[in-house]
């Protein structure tokens, strides 16, 4: 226990301040609500951080490599078959299959990928040419599938990046993975060169042809319209963006206070997205500018702090730990604020910590319970047993 009072404390704090700022912000979406239940929402997200914060010190207190030996591997295979079972036994929540009784196992399998592809990089003999890289494109490939067949292109789309963070960091195949990234932005540019061609055609027959032939269900597409040109249904599939932008304008420096943001108030920010998806813009609307530097200054203190446990982490495994989930909350929050302001497509993405949400609250926590441990076991340069 007494490890416990040498943790990283801006690591530790920020994370609590930014659960603090999750369940006031809870509290005010909530009281728009028209359903009793959800106001109480507020509770759910603080007693649920509690169990965070246990699972967080207890998960410090291990040595992070134990971990990673005796359990990257299982939780890898159980999470592939949560992600298998949700197929065909999950709850469809607005179009999605996305809900395993009362969890989400993608977000289980986020972090069970990230420890997988720690645990196989960072070992001594791991293999970091081509071979080691065809054997992280599978690792990748398997939950990125059954991740887009729920369907849910967002939490896809943040994985990716962070495994690929991962292997350049332990350097797999460095031409492998600028291929890669070449080949993805080539494949986002030709699906919104497509979407934007089809919003030039004026024939509606010649539009819809267009828009068939791109590989992606009809409510993505719809996002990548609105994105592309936001008053093209101001009523219907732009109204979130808009009230979003309008909220996030509105507060102006100071806020309009807690509690009393009139577009969550009058329901033009929808109370289904407003403690969820675009908590963000209640934040701006309720304490202005300067609320939102504050929650953004936090989360750059939390990440700026895990990433210099990496730095200075002679194990690479500790190190590919921290940088995998680093950058996976880093992708969080940058998809979260560009889609709330207009800079992105709207995703399903929560902000982490702040956005109702037990899994993902519970997974964020459990992962930053093991970067604590990376800073709380050090160990020295070359030394064997951080290699097996």
């Amino acid at each position: 226990m007494r490890k416990l009072l040498h943790i990283d404390w801006i690591m530790f704090l920020s994370m609590i301040g930014l659960v603090a700022i999750g369940v006031v912000f809870i509290q005010s979406a909530g009281a728009a609500r028209q359903i009793a239940a959800l106001h109480a929402a507020w509770r759910s997200h603080a007693l649920t951080a509690i169990v965070g914060i246990l699972l967080y010190l207890g998960l410090a207190l291990l040595d992070y490599r134990k971990v990673l030996k005796w359990a990257a591997w299982p939780c890898f295979a159980v999470a592939m078959v949560l992600l298998l079972a949700v197929l065909g036994l999950g709850d469809k929540v607005y179009g999605g299959q996305r809900w395993l009784w009362f969890f989400q196992p993608s977000e289980i399998a986020k972090l069970a990928t990230i420890l997988a592809v720690a645990r196989f990089f960072g070992r001594k003999e791991a293999r970091t040419d081509f071979k080691g890289f065809i054997a992280a494109m599978a690792m990748l490939a398997v939950p990125v599938v059954l991740i887009l067949a729920e369907p849910d292109l967002g939490t896809a789309l943040v994985l990716v990046p962070a495994v690929l963070t991962m292997l350049c960091a332990a350097r797999v195949w460095i031409k492998g993975l600028v291929t890669i990234l070449l080949a993805g932005l080539i494949a986002a540019g030709a699906l919104l060169g497509a979407v934007a061609a089809a919003e030039r055609e004026p024939d509606r027959a010649k539009r819809e042809a267009i828009l068939a032939r791109i590989p992606l269900h009809p409510h993505q597409i719809r996002r990548l319209r609105v994105f592309l040109n936001p008053d093209l249904d101001p009523n219907g599939s732009g109204w979130n963006l808009r009230q979003a932008k309008l909220s996030i304008g509105s507060g102006f420096i100071y806020g309009k206070g807690i509690g009393k943001g009139d577009q969550k108030l009058l329901g033009y920010l929808p109370p289904s997205v407003s403690m969820n998806d675009f908590i963000f813009a209640v934040v701006a609307e309720e304490a202005g500018f300067r609320g939102a530097l504050v929650t953004l200054g936090l989360f750059l203190a939390m990440l700026l702090s895990a990433l210099r446990v990496g730095a200075t982490c002679n194990d690479d495994q500790g190190l590919l730990l921290i940088v995998g989930i680093s950058t996976l909350v880093f992708c969080h929050v940058y998809v979260n604020v560009a889609m709330s302001i207009g800079l992105m497509p709207i995703t399903g993405l929560p902000l982490p910590f702040i956005s109702a949400g037990k899994t993902f609250l519970v997974i964020l926590m459990a992962a930053f319970g093991l970067a604590q441990s990376v800073a709380l076991h050090p160990s020295a340069p070359d030394n064997p047993e951080n290699q097996n």
